[in-house]
């Protein structure tokens, strides 16, 4: 198919050459031809589509991918990369590509929906706006009458308007804000905050040894890692996979090893034990940037390779060599960080352990090591907000985990104080872009959550399965119809970029920004301040320091603040109690946590023949839930199975494609069973996303859903959801 004047091919072969052409020349060369053709072209005696091409930003997953909106008479025809956006490499991946059907998908919503029947019946009336937004802010004020502000709880997804949600929030008067994240990342956060001050980014372009432990970047994507570590790969560098399951990373790494799950503490503490012992770590670095050396070699002091082998399953000599090839690499090596950590309850420690070994390798600020965020330069848009006298002390959340972050909070423990309504009543709950019906361990905990309130509102593009349990349902519009603010994105060494969204085409049907809802609640709810301002004002506010950004931001579809160079950091203290890497934390001593990461082995299964510990994973064409009714994705992952050791299967009398009984104490499922040798014969894993119960979802894929399986448990330091930890039986359906 050719554009004008460039081919498909022609265009993926510039993009290639990003790095020998400017940024402005590569995005003008994709879009020149497009934007400026005057005249249709003919070929073959037939006119050839004229495109309008538009900058844009995906929305299909947290990446952020930069593309170009192909739109022909005001319909959006094809998505291609945006060679300009050097974070995501050129590249725009299948779920970005069926953010088409994302925006066409004949049942998205259409119009505000008010519940008319029980809750997750399925009765709707059509109702308008102005009507959806009075009964809104008039069960928001009887809440805040009857159980103070803090009765109503805001949750919000990963997506640029959610700071709109937050900010409206702390207007409204209640600390009870939630995201996806505490579902997902903030174990990690949490270990690297308290031993490095702040979360870095790994540098996987320069690295030349690189450990994915439980990290399946060539499935789950993350731009621009995933690509990268296919670069360095064909470099020679060493790629080293921990993970029970042989995953598409596994194969294409230098060594895949089958770790038994729960184990990887263990594995870090033998590194560092070689590390220390054999002093293989630079010690200018130790001595001069990090805290706790002396007790952390008496603390793995016993933690030899071979004691390590009888927790892992990994081979001691393996593990003596990996310790030693790593810290031969370093400071170019690195342990990769990782992005979900919503494992095991004692996930916090675990990615510490991650985080020490990075530290012994001195790898801090390094090519191919770990970086600092770089700073955006993005400015706040503050505003005072009104102080409730009447409101509780703190989150109904609090003190239930030492160290939860209070902008985070977490879903599961907040979930559990809504059901028992202690400390206090919550009553009332915005939702979002979120999907926790869907997505949250124990999908009858969150049921029974949702009908202890008196009312729920969801905001979303489709009708999720947790909007099928709300009380109003809020159409919203595509990432590709809407205004969005600046957002900055990091992308490791090469620092930050600022990015913003303009309408590719006008919003379909009766949809609304959540940004417009929001600031049409806060007049009705009376705090119309806190969003005295549209979404360009608000960008000019954010770009105070770039007056030029604008202008390049309409030019190439991405703006690059000045990024310093790697190594600006040394000398400057770390953002921790010591201002130090803190191998050893005095802070966590304090509380009565323990200091340095104390390896306890995982729960073992109840009955080894029968039961299975579950694992979660990701596929490159689902993104959780919220890819369910994507018909293009459907297409290449239709129906959920069930992975199980072939030797298990065996023992069980399952063959390949039978229909298993899944069952925990959580709940049960039915799917498929995937019989395999690439899955150690402890565990199981099956996908995310699958088993909806929302009546209005299509295309959505078949199979059980895992969170009707996952016990609901969580990290004993931060509250972050520990979906590793529960035990299933199976069985094949119809045996005894």
């Amino acid at each position: 198919m050719k554009t004008a004047n460039i081919s498909r091919r022609d265009f993926l072969r510039l993009a290639g050459m990003a790095a020998t052409a400017t940024v402005a020349t590569a995005a003008q060369a994709a879009l020149a031809p497009e934007a400026t053709a005057a005249t249709p072209t003919v070929q073959g005696g037939v006119a050839a589509p004229q495109w309008e091409s538009k900058f844009g930003v995906c929305d299909m997953c947290f990446n952020r991918c930069g593309l170009i909106a192909r739109v022909e008479k005001g319909v959006i025809k094809k998505l291609d990369p945006n060679p300009a956006f050097t974070k995501s490499r050129g590249m725009l991946c299948a779920r970005g590509n069926a953010g088409v059907d994302q925006v066409y998908d004949p049942e998205r919503l259409k119009t505000p929906l008010l519940r008319t029947g029980k809750r997750g019946e399925g009765k709707w009336k059509e109702i308008g706006w102005d009507e959806a937004l009075e009964l809104c802010a008039a069960k928001m004020k009887d809440i805040a009458a009857k159980h103070t502000r803090c009765g109503m709880l805001f949750s919000a997804g990963a997506d640029t308007q959610s700071q709109f949600v937050n900010r409206f929030a702390e207007a409204f008067g209640s600390y009870n804000v939630t995201s996806h994240e505490s579902l997902c990342l903030l174990s990690g956060n949490r270990a690297f905050v308290d031993t490095f001050g702040e979360v870095p980014l790994p540098d996987v372009k320069n690295s030349k040894y690189v450990i994915l432990a439980g990290a399946n970047r060539m499935e789950a994507l993350v731009t621009p890692d995933s690509m990268d570590l296919m670069a360095i790969m064909g470099q020679g560098a060493k790629v080293v996979v921990l993970d029970p399951r042989y995953t598409k990373s596994a194969a294409l790494a230098s060594e895949w090893h089958a770790i038994r799950p729960g184990t990887d503490m263990a594995f870090m503490l033998a590194l560092a034990h070689v590390i220390i012992n054999e002093k293989l770590y630079d010690p200018k670095f130790v001595a001069e940037r990090t805290s706790g050396l002396d007790k952390l070699a008496a603390h793995v002091a016993e933690l030899t390779p071979q004691w390590a082998e009888g927790q892992t399953g990994i081979p001691a000599a393996s593990i003596a060599r990996i310790a030693r090839e790593l810290a031969a690499a370093a400071p170019a090596a690195m342990v990769y960080p990782g992005r979900r950590s919503s494992d095991y309850e004692n996930s916090t420690q675990i990615r510490r352990s991650f985080a020490i070994v990075n530290a012994l390798l001195g790898n801090w600020d390094r090519p191919g090591g770990l970086v600092p965020p770089r700073p955006a330069g993005l400015k706040k848009v503050p505003f005072e907000p009104p102080f409730y006298d009447d409101n509780p002390p703190g989150r109904v959340d609090m003190k239930s985990v030492p160290l939860l972050f209070d902008d985070e909070g977490s879903f599961v423990l907040t979930r559990e104080a809504v059901i028992k309504g202690a400390p206090y009543p919550v009553k009332g709950w915005f939702v979002y872009k979120t999907n926790p019906m869907a997505t949250a361990p124990d999908r009858k905990k969150t049921r029974e959550m949702i009908e202890a309130l008196d009312f729920m509102v969801v905001a979303d593009i489709a009708m999720s399965d947790t909007a099928w349990m709300a009380d109003l349902v809020l159409p919203m519009p595509s990432a590709l119809e809407r205004q969005d603010p600046v957002q900055a994105l990091q992308a490791g060494a090469e620092g930050a970029c600022l990015v913003w969204r303009d309408p590719v085409i006008a919003p379909l049907y009766q949809s609304r920004p959540v940004f417009e809802v929001l600031k049409a609640l806060s007049a009705r709810l009376g705090f119309p301040e806190a969003f005295d301002f549209d979404i360009p004002k608000y960008r000019e506010m954010q770009l105070a320091a770039f007056p030029e950004a604008a202008e390049i931001l309409k030019r190439d579809g991405v703006f690059y603040p000045p990024n310093p160079p790697l190594g600006t950091t040394d000398g400057q203290p770390f953002k921790t109690p010591s201002q130090k890497i803190e191998l050893y934390s005095n802070r966590y001593a304090d509380m009565g946590l323990e200091p340095l990461p104390a390896y306890q082995p995982p729960r073992q299964s109840p009955d080894a023949a029968r039961t299975f510990r579950l694992v979660a994973g990701r596929s490159a064409c689902v993104t959780q839930a919220s890819s369910t009714n994507n018909a293009l994705l459907s297409e290449f992952e239709p129906v959920n199975t069930l992975w199980l050791n072939e030797a298990s299967a065996k023992e069980l009398g399952v063959a390949q494609g039978d229909l298993v009984l899944v069952e925990s104490p959580a709940g049960k499922g039915e799917l498929r069973a995937l019989v395999t040798p690439k899955i150690r014969k402890d565990t199981v894993y099956m996908l995310s996303g699958f088993g909806t119960i929302s009546g209005q979802l299509k295309h959505s894929r078949a199979g059980a859903s895992i969170v009707e399986l996952m016990e609901s448990r969580f990290d004993a330091i931060c509250g972050n959801s520990a979906i590793h930890e529960t035990f299933v039986s199976v069985k094949k359906k119809g045996a005894a």
